[in-house]
This record gives C-alpha cells, sequence and structure tokens, in this order.
C-alpha cells in the first residue's frame, strides 16, 4: 500500500495517535505524518504511507491555510485557549480598522520566536519540558512566510470584556498561529490568545478531501482504501516536471548524474522526473558540475 491520505485529526489527539491507531488499521509499519497539529487542533493532516514516506519532507515544506479566531483582552502561557490566564486588560473599544491595519502588517517574511509550549529543541530539551518545569529559556527566532492574514468575522464584544473574531491565515513550514495571534495583539497593545484554529488545507490537500480514522476503518474493512489514497505524485505536483524516455530512465534508476541539456531541464532547484506517468525522481543542480543535475532523491527504481 503506497500513497498520501488526507485525515482529518480530530481534537483531543495529538499527531502521533493518528499514526499509531493507522498502522493498526491499516496493517503496516511503514507511515508517517506530514505536518503536526496540536491536539487541540483538528483539521486536515497528511499521512504518508508505504513509498509515500519518501516524499514527508515535501509535504511538511508545503503551504498551510487555517481558519481561527483571535481574542485579545486576555493572554495565557500556552498562547492558546487550553492555557492558565497569565495577563488581563479589559478591552471596551476596538475598531476594525485597527485590527486589519494590525492583521496585514504580518504579510510577507516575518520573524518568530517559537512559544515555550512548543516541541522546538533548545540545547537537547524540548521547549514544553522547560515550560512544564516553569522555566523560560531564550528561543532561537525563525523566519516564516504569510501570504494571507485576514479577519473573517466581525469584531465580537464580550462581556467579559474581551473581544474575539475569525480569521483565515496561509503561511509557509514552520509558522505558530498561536504566537501570530499573540503578536497581532502586542501590535493593538493588547494581550491576546488564539482561541480557536482548524487547519483546512496542508500539502496540497484540501478539507474537502479528508476522512476521518473511523471512515479509514470501514474502507479497509470494505477492500476499497485505495480510493482514498492519493497518488504519491501530488507531493512533488509544485516542482518542474520532466517526462523520461526509456534510456534516461535506466539511467535515473540507478542514480546517475546526468546533464542539464540531456534533461531538457529548467533552472530550478528540484525537478520531478517522471516516465510513463509515475514520479520516480527528485533531481537537482549538482553542487560542483555547473552543466549536471544529480539525484536527490530517488523515488521508484
Amino acid at each position: 500500500m503506497d500513497g498520501i491520505l488526507a485525515l482529518w485529526k480530530e481534537r483531543g489527539m495529538t499527531s502521533h495517535d493518528c499514526v499509531f491507531k493507522l498502522r493498526k488499521i491499516l496493517h503496516t509499519k511503514k507511515i508517517g505524518h506530514g505536518g503536526t497539529l496540536d491536539p487541540d487542533v483538528d483539521g486536515v493532516l497528511p499521512i504518508c504511507i508505504g513509498k509515500g514516506t519518501k516524499v514527508i519532507e515535501y509535504l511538511v515544506d508545503s503551504g498551510k491555510v487555517y481558519e481561527g479566531e483571535i481574542t485579545v483582552g486576555k493572554a495565557t502561557a500556552t498562547e492558546d485557549a487550553s492555557g492558565e490566564v497569565i495577563a488581563e486588560m479589559p478591552v471596551t473599544e476596538l475598531s476594525e480598522a485597527a485590527v486589519d491595519a494590525a492583521m496585514a502588517s504580518f504579510i510577507g517574511t516575518i520573524t518568530q520566536v517559537p512559544p515555550m509550549f512548543s516541541a522546538v529543541k533548545v540545547n537537547g530539551k524540548r521547549l514544553y519540558e522547560y515550560a512544564r518545569q516553569g522555566l523560560t529559556v531564550e528561543r532561537p527566532a525563525r523566519q516564516v512566510t504569510i501570504t494571507r492574514f485576514e479577519r473573517t468575522s466581525p469584531l465580537t464584544f464580550h462581556d467579559n470584556q474581551t473581544v474575539s473574531w475569525r480569521f483565515q491565515v496561509a503561511c509557509g513550514k514552520g509558522t505558530y498561529v498561536r504566537t501570530l495571534a499573540v503578536d497581532t495583539g502586542a501590535k493593538l497593545g493588547l494581550p491576546a490568545h488564539m482561541s480557536d484554529l482548524t487547519r483546512t488545507m496542508s500539502g496540497g490537500l484540501a478539507q474537502e478531501q479528508a476522512v476521518t480514522l473511523a471512515e479509514v476503518a470501514e474502507a479497509m474493512e470494505a477492500g476499497t482504501i485505495n480510493q482514498l489514497l492519493q497518488p504519491i505524485e501530488t507531493a512533488v505536483a509544485e516542482f518542474p516536471r520532466i517526462d523520461l524516455s526509456a534510456e534516461t530512465y535506466q539511467k535515473v534508476r540507478n542514480g546517475q548524474v546526468l546533464l542539464q541539456s540531456e534533461l531538457a531541464a529548467p533552472s530550478a532547484p528540484i525537478i520531478a522526473l517522471f516516465y510513463q506517468g509515475e514520479v520516480v525522481a527528485l533531481y537537482g543542480p549538482h553542487p560542483s558540475k555547473a552543466e549536471y543535475f544529480k539525484p536527490v532523491k530517488v523515488l521508484r527504481n
């Protein structure tokens, strides 16, 4: 069994929980996920099966789309609704224009500091391990890309003097949406947290394609599981495609270095090489031989 599954991860489960359960349902150990989702977040979790595990990194690197809610007036230790409240400020006035301007300021390449309650490692320990001990450590800043970040509902003023609104964000690898919510509040001069989040797209897989664990189990029992799997080619759809002749395919399957002219390849960091409709390898420019391409990863040989 080879392919990519668009799994709808339900709230209360970790991404690892999903992989563990799928190994039992699908009777195979060769399964991995393409991008962690926090337990309190539901949404699309790409699952790679069999040879599909060879393309996990490209699903992780691809863009993601989330829909959620930001609440200002309260900040939490975890930056989401599950954490202890660590700061409060009553909010009785806030304009939609101010919110929209604050959100727009984050579009582009920005710098984020990962939250203490995250899996980033510092000195060999995950940040959440420090956080659970009540410790705060210096965290490495990272550059992330936000392509869309917009309000999708009116502002809602609550009796507890907080204000919330719905949003949609399209972002690149490594973005912490919780931190984006907190930073938006900071831009407005207010404590804030992410009060709700759902991932609607990841790895080129959309919410409409996603199935639950229960639906996977039903399909497995009915013998229709292959109807739920996306081809491995889904993960490489954004790379330039070259279709190989039989002669060149024999060289590629053996991992040989090839002339750029032989491939008629565009100048790109990665190109996807296909034979008879299937992706067989990913190639990239040779680091020391300017006119050559070398294998980045052989997927089928």
